[in-house]
């Protein structure tokens, strides 16, 4: 497990690909040209933590945080994505991932971290639900998909002690960078690697 690099596109469209054409499990109607992705990743790593697996040189899952509303108040606030190679679920790296991402952004400061899943998706709603995550509303026939209307569910898990007034929030790249190599390091050993 490691931080991504703009140079990581590629692989991880592979990942993202069969989401975005044959589920609703991604909202986004076209996958995203190489370019366009390796911006969202320098973009995103700037502020947030934007994590892959790799196994044996491959990408193999990703995850990352973005902000959950852009108005002021919510900053302390982050919603989190993961997205798994279709060969290798249930091998812990979606855990694994959303596990090592909790505890960078406690180190930024976010106190609560959301996720949002469109129904049905037992394996994310598992994996939500395994890390202490708590549902907290269902919007009804939200997003328009493969020719039919689909809910969301959301679960919010509190990572922060909610103290008055809050500290800020601190970009990942301000970060000390061997507090964020140790939480990736402690991370990597949860990967059962031997389930392939």
């Amino acid at each position: 497990m490691r931080l991504a690099k703009p140079a990581d596109a590629e692989k991880i469209l592979k990942i993202l690909a069969p989401y975005v054409k044959d589920t609703a499990i991604s909202f986004e109607y076209e996958v995203p040209d190489t370019a366009e992705y390796a911006k969202k990743i320098e973009t995103i790593s700037q502020k947030y933590p934007f994590l892959v697996c790799e196994i044996e040189g491959d990408i193999v899952g990703f995850a990352y945080a973005s902000a959950h509303n852009s108005r002021s108040a919510y900053m302390w606030n982050a919603e989190l994505s993961v997205y798994i190679d279709k060969n290798h679920l249930r091998l812990g790296i979606g855990h694994t991932l959303y596990s090592a991402l909790i505890e960078i952004l406690k180190l930024q400061n976010i106190q609560n971290v959301y996720g949002g899943i469109t129904l049905p998706n037992e394996n994310s709603e598992w994996l939500h639900k395994s890390l202490g995550f708590e549902l907290v509303a269902v919007y009804r026939k939200t997003g328009f998909k493969l020719g039919r209307w689909h809910d969301v569910v959301w679960y919010v898990k509190h990572i922060g002690n909610h103290v008055t007034p809050p500290g800020p929030v601190i970009p990942i790249v301000d970060l000390d960078e061997s507090e964020v190599n140790e939480v990736l390091k402690r991370n990597r050993k949860m990967v059962r690697i031997s389930g392939r």
